[in-house]
């Protein structure tokens, strides 16, 4: 075990200086596993235990926006003596260590297989590992969201959909999968669809507003909101005055990120047709584009009744972030 945390740290205090000395990951065998899996290296007591507990709380915790509770994360657990040869090539590893080492948590790239993203959360006691599990979280997920976000978007690569037509009208560049058919297009809008089966779709809607629309503050995700509903209703109505809006009763959450590296919102929530029974999970971004005096907005929803819905909506994302303006 001591001897695992310390080749890890050493992978990540010797990280930044690879590139002077040559690629060293080239020899590194392809990491392997299921997108949004996690392998999570822990003595089977520590995962019985309260360490377990809060590793489950933490990273398989219900994922925001999804009408019923599906996990951010799903987890495998691995005892530390058979975590050797192909267990470590996982893309995803939370490495847990307790004992006489410090209480920290490093994140290290690459140090068994490629592409690989592994944490490793130290402490002497089960307290001092849950604080640091506690402390850190968000780091630690967002570094794991990335990892599978870039995975996901090497996946879509393989084969793309021809969108030159939107990319030019709308100013950027995007990778969707070629299973993605053009239902609308117009000068400042696009609506494209995925038929999944018995009716089922995956759609996605790129449009802008300017500056403007969208306030900085507590009204922000009014502000979001109030746009997509006046989106949906005049762009994508159904037939006898059904639309598409967000459903009242469950409220969108909302956060911060960064695309194309330009400051964004994300928003995810659920939508409902008014008049028919309809509803499912959407994830909107609104990107600030300050050069051409706009917010590009990206807009992703999920028809999918009776299926879990994490994976559709994950593909949306991984779509939506790779956007970059022109």
């Amino acid at each position: 075990m001591r001897t695992l945390y310390a080749l890890l740290f050493c992978v990540f205090l010797t990280a930044c200086g690879n590139e002077k000395k040559g690629d060293k990951t080239a020899y590194l065998p392809a990491s392997n596993g299921n997108l949004n899996s996690i392998s999570v290296v822990v003595d089977n007591s520590l995962w019985d235990g309260s360490v377990g507990e809060s590793i489950r709380a933490i990273f398989a915790a219900p994922l925001n926006g999804l009408p019923v509770d599906e996990p951010m994360f799903k987890l495998r657990q691995i005892p530390p003596q058979v975590f050797d040869g192909f267990a470590t090539r996982s893309r995803i590893v939370l490495k847990i260590e307790k004992g006489n080492v410090e209480s920290t948590t490093k994140i290290a790239n690459n140090p068994f297989a490629k592409p690989q993203t592994v944490a490793v959360v130290g402490g002497k006691t089960n307290k001092d590992i849950i604080a640091q599990l506690k402390e850190n979280k968000a780091k630690i997920i967002d570094a794991f969201n990335k990892e599978e976000v870039k995975e996901k978007q090497r996946r879509i690569k393989l084969d793309l959909l021809n969108v030159s037509d939107i990319e030019k009208k709308m100013g950027f560049t995007l990778n969707i999968p070629s299973a993605y058919r053009i239902s609308k297009a117009e000068d400042d809008f696009f609506w494209l669809r995925k038929n999944l089966s018995n009716s089922k779709t995956i759609e996605v809607m790129f449009y802008e507003v300017p500056l403007e629309t969208i306030s900085k503050g507590d009204s922000t995700i009014v502000d979001i909101i109030k746009m997509r509903n006046a989106i949906t209703k005049t762009k994508i109505p159904g037939e006898d005055g059904i639309y598409m809006a967000v459903e009242d009763a469950f409220a969108p959450s909302m956060f911060k990120t960064i695309i194309d590296n330009k400051q964004a919102y994300e928003v995810r929530g659920i939508w409902e047709m008014k008049g028919f029974t309809m509803a499912g999970p959407f994830i909107t971004y609104a990107i600030e584009d300050k050069v051409n005096k706009r917010f590009l907005i990206a807009d992703g929803y999920v028809y999918a009744p009776s299926l879990n819905k994490s994976e559709y909506v994950f593909e949306l994302e991984s779509i939506i972030k790779s956007i970059a303006i022109k």
